[in-house]
């Protein structure tokens, strides 16, 4: 009789599931079952059931599991979180903004930080909403070399060095060039991510200093982010002369060259530059690119690519109206006292117009590169021309930034996978993940773990409704968060559930490279 009774009582716990995952409730802190799960790396697109424990995804299944906290996905699309390269907003607030984008990593990897140090301190200290990082900022070691500076962690040192005189355009000294590049491998040294270069906004700088720190980039195994260093169709000093030279870089030192915001640096010439970066990455050069869904750039009006002889007719016959501050169209007077003024004033300036078709093109043939990355290039929100609190929440509605610090990602996928299909949704999230994830996994380790829906991998995950997900920011109205972000998991912690944002926690954690002492 016994052995009938344990007969029959096997047969009910292997019906019941007992060696099934699902079996022990608190085996997951977190499951989410039935969503359309995507991994770009494998290129796996079904139905899976995934499991998340101490901030790893441990488990992904065919079956149902069950855990501390279950939430339903079915219908919904469940995604590695976003990666940003290009994001100017290091705050909370400019964080929280963009998680409602699906960004759960914010990097800022074109103008960098320095020292690198106080930054990855100060923003331990604060807590942050996102995985955050940077790369060594080399323009402000170039303005300390060269003025005799002492850079600070203060947030507003290199914004202020930057009103100054005397950086611009003169060549480093060899004795200066020694102390840019000592300060570029103290950066390094402190975990940068590789080193930004800000090029255009000192197109005087040598061109055997720009060489040398890619030099010593290549030594180190880091990548180089580059605003480059001539915004122009016209010849000389043209954008296409100044994408050479980060191909030439690239191919010369073995460094492996990033070129940050490939759309608008192009200006009407991307269709000669494209294919100059692609075939020169078919003949070995490490080459990269990102592009946003925007026809308008941001900066300062006082940019050293707004001023000398004939700049108006290189960037293609502009106007003081094709520069807008805090939504407004700017008139000549205002943009000559602006300049003259207040040179540190943030302005967008409309390059290309999305609206038409032969414009819209240019755009896409940027965002549309082979293995092309999506990079926002956003940045903090003002408010009456001051900063916004960073730890403000909501959203002010009068808030202002450019569109692209809210809206980039859900703006990418509603238009080239939703509406035009111009790319299928595997593809599209490769570009914002794992693409991103890639490119710097070789000398940042943790980045192997980010970029992907995998057992072992980080639990940075975004779960969206296809149909919803869309931007809400425009150029009249950018304080608009997307919509049809349903949850966002950073490290295994649910900052957005239901479309709610939890201000309580900061799961954020901090990205350096391996050679952080």
């Amino acid at each position: 009789m016994w052995q009938s009774i344990k007969h029959t009582a096997v047969l009910a716990l292997l019906c019941f599931g007992l060696n099934s995952p699902s079996w022990a409730t608190d085996s997951y802190d977190l499951v989410l079952n039935g969503g359309r799960v995507i991994d770009p790396e494998t290129g796996l697109d079904a139905v899976r059931h995934i499991g998340v424990r101490d901030g790893k995804i441990v488990s992904m299944s065919e079956t149902a599991l069950r855990g501390k906290r279950v939430l339903d996905v079915s219908g919904l699309i469940v995604s590695p979180g976003f990666i940003d390269l290009h994001a100017h907003g290091q705050t909370i607030l400019a964080n929280r903004v963009q998680a409602y984008d699906g960004v759960t990593t914010a990097l800022e990897l074109e103008s960098g930080v320095f020292p690198i140090d106080a930054y990855y301190q100060r923003r331990a200290a604060e807590g942050s909403p996102l995985n955050y990082g940077a790369s060594v900022n080399w323009l402000s070691a170039r303005i300390a070399a060269l003025l005799d500076l002492t850079p600070t962690g203060d947030a507003d040192w290199f914004t202020q060095a930057l009103t100054r005189d005397g950086w611009q355009d003169s060549i480093a000294t060899p004795e200066q060039l020694d102390t840019i590049e000592q300060l570029v491998a103290d950066g390094l040294n402190q975990g940068g991510l590789g080193v930004g270069f800000l090029t255009g906004y000192a197109p005087g700088s040598g061109h055997k200093e720009y060489y040398r720190i890619n030099q010593l980039a290549a030594a180190r195994g880091v990548p180089t982010f580059t605003h480059a260093r001539f915004l122009s169709m016209a010849e000389p000093q043209s954008s296409f002369e100044a994408i050479q030279e980060i191909i030439s870089v690239a191919a010369s030192t073995g460094v492996h060259a990033h070129i940050v915001h490939l759309n608008s640096i192009s200006l009407k010439d991307i269709e000669l530059i494209r294919p100059m970066i692609l075939n020169a990455r078919d003949n070995g050069a490490k080459l990269s690119t990102e592009a946003y869904p925007y026809g308008a750039g941001a900066t300062s009006i006082g940019a050293a690519m707004f001023r000398g002889e004939g700049w108006r007719e290189r960037i293609g016959a502009i106007t003081a109206n094709n520069f807008a501050v805090d939504g407004r169209r700017l008139d000549e007077a205002e943009f000559a006292r602006l300049q003259k003024e207040a040179p540190a004033t943030d302005i967008i300036i409309h390059f290309l117009d999305a609206s038409k078709p032969d414009e819209r093109a240019l755009i896409d043939q940027a965002i549309l590169m082979p293995e092309g990355i999506i990079a926002s290039d956003g940045g903090d929100w003002t408010l009456a021309n001051e900063p916004v609190a960073a730890t403000a929440w909501p959203l002010p509605e009068q808030a202002w930034s450019h569109p692209r610090s809210a809206g980039t990602y859900a703006r990418f996928i509603r238009n080239y996978v939703t509406e035009r299909q111009a790319l299928n949704l595997t593809d599209a999230i490769a570009k914002v993940s794992y693409l991103p994830a890639k490119l710097l996994q070789e000398s940042v380790p943790q980045m192997r773990h980010k970029g992907r829906l995998q057992v072992g991998a980080d639990a940075d995950i975004v779960v969206f409704s296809l149909p919803e997900f869309a931007d809400a920011a425009t150029f009249a109205t950018p304080a608009q968060l997307s919509k049809g972000l349903k949850h966002s998991i950073i490290n295994g912690q649910l900052l957005i559930a239901d479309g709610v944002l939890n201000t309580s926690i900061m799961p954020g954690q901090a990205v350096r490279n391996s050679g952080t002492r």
